[in-house]
């Protein structure tokens, strides 16, 4: 594992997590999960893999000081503000000239900072395993997770042909394509057929295959890359770089920019309890409920309420007689909905955001 380095995206909102995530401190510093924030408990799963010392987090410009303090073990230096939102393909360009710039031998694993692994030990194994496939293949490494049942809210990968190889113990296939979130019927259909694989988000691949692959799709992309290269071990000149590039660029995610053309992919099988935590609803899955199926986080008193999730922070939440809602306490909002409408939170955040004093809510 000398040539690997793991780059953490943390520069999401968030907002099906709204009203407790905000864009002032979103999804990634919540401490709901294991008492400490998503993205601490994200560079906790590389020890013993990638040292600090290599491991970069592209943030928000505006989230470096909340950044600092839960990723309090990484080099100031490797946290990297991004001056404007531009998705995910720009910011994995970014984080491919870092570690290029170091290391043109180097390993880099894109991960992100609001996910889940109940196996860390077995997530370690398959990192580790792909990080090896990457560098004796010239092939963008992905993991695939088994699905438990037709999500429409994930996107899939069909996997291809195994892939026959001696230096690893996790399986990997050569993966046939990268297909957009479903329907339900289609959901169905793909895990019926055994061949297809939600698509965790996670891409390991040598910096120079990287390149190619970008120079082949995104040239615009390539170019920023190279220049971030250039500046990696000079802050200012990194800045500089990124001030007058970022806001000339698309916004578009790396499935569009580059998964969706290359044919050079491999897919690692993720078994390791993954979990994207993507909306309130995922509470069920982490917390215990009580005898009437009631997800409490916080201080709450029920009578004949069933299968409610309630979050409430520093204070008082009372149920009496409902059913299947999602009752959420913050300190400047309250969200109450049914449960299988949560999804719509993002909807209604651009409605709270247009109001005369909405950027204080959301």
């Amino acid at each position: 594992m000398s040539n690997a380095y793991a780059v953490i995206l943390a520069g999401g909102s968030g907002e099906r997590f709204w009203p407790l995530s905000t864009k002032a401190r979103p999804k990634q510093f919540i401490s709901l999960f294991g008492g400490r924030p998503l993205l601490s408990l994200a560079v906790e799963r590389l020890e013993g893999l990638v040292p600090p010392e290599r491991v970069f987090i592209i943030t928000a410009e505006h989230l470096l000081h909340d950044t600092a303090e839960a990723a309090w073990n990484i080099p100031r230096a490797n946290i990297i503000g991004e001056p404007c939102k531009r998705d995910t393909a720009p910011a994995i360009a970014v984080a491919c000239g870092l570690v290029h710039g170091r290391d043109p031998e180097g390993v880099v694993c894109i991960l992100t900072a609001d996910q889940l692994m109940s196996d860390v030990e077995t997530f370690r194994l398959t990192l580790a395993d792909a990080v090896t496939v990457a560098h004796h293949e010239k092939a963008i490494v992905t993991i695939g997770i088994p699905p438990t049942c037709p999500a429409t809210g994930f996107g899939y990968i069909e996997a291809g042909a195994a892939l026959n190889t001696t230096r690893t113990v996790t399986p990997f296939n050569r993966a046939e394509r990268f297909v957009e979130k479903p329907d339900a019927y289609t959901a169905a259909r793909y895990v019926e057929s055994g061949r297809y694989f939600w698509n965790a988000g996670m891409f390991i691949w040598r910096t120079d295959t990287m390149l190619d692959t970008l120079r082949a799709h995104a040239p615009d992309l390539a170019a920023l890359s190279e220049s971030v290269a250039e500046a990696a071990h000079d802050p200012e000149a990194l800045d500089a770089v990124l001030r007058g590039t970022y806001p000339t660029l698309r916004a578009i995610s790396i499935d569009y920019a580059v998964m969706e053309h290359a044919q050079n992919i491999i897919m690692a099988h993720g078994a390791f309890g993954w979990d994207d935590v993507g909306s309130w609803p995922a509470l069920h899955g982490h917390f215990t409920a009580d005898a009437e199926g009631n997800v409490i986080v916080g201080a709450c008193e029920t009578r004949e309420a069933q299968n409610n999730i309630v979050v409430s922070e520093d204070r008082l939440t009372a149920l009496i007689g409902v059913r299947g809602l999602v009752v959420v306490h913050s300190e400047n909002a309250t969200l109450i909905c049914p449960l299988d409408r949560a999804e719509e939170v993002k909807k209604l955040i651009r409605r709270i955001a247009a109001r005369p004093d909405g950027e204080k809510y959301v």
